[in-house]
């Protein structure tokens, strides 16, 4: 009678570890990650003509034309360096009311 008792608390012990470890996996892992799969979402839904952008290569451009999940980009100051690649390969946007307003508050 003892034996029975021994291993059923043994099992829900157990049971109660794998519900704190899924928990804590969710909360440590998998919320993060979706909240940063939404921000990308949304700055890919934002990105206009004109935007200044950073790729996942390092490089800086001008967005100058958009398709369904490709855009142009301009490299450069010469303005001869146009490149189509896919959205997902641009980490940052920046806007250009953005650049005014950083450029206006370093001045003050």
């Amino acid at each position: 009678m003892l034996l029975a008792a021994t291993g059923a608390g043994g099992t829900v012990g157990m049971i109660v570890w794998i519900v704190i470890l899924v928990v804590f996996m969710y909360f440590f892992m998998i919320r993060p990650q979706q909240k940063e799969q939404k921000e990308k979402t949304a700055m890919m839904s934002a990105l206009a003509v004109g935007d200044t952008v950073l790729t996942t290569s390092g490089f800086y451009g001008v967005v100058i034309a958009i398709q369904d999940d490709t855009v142009i980009v301009e490299f450069g100051s010469n303005k001869n360096c146009r490149i189509p690649m896919q959205k997902s390969a641009i980490s940052a946007v920046e806007k250009p009311e953005d650049a005014v307003k950083a450029a206006s508050k370093d001045e003050k």
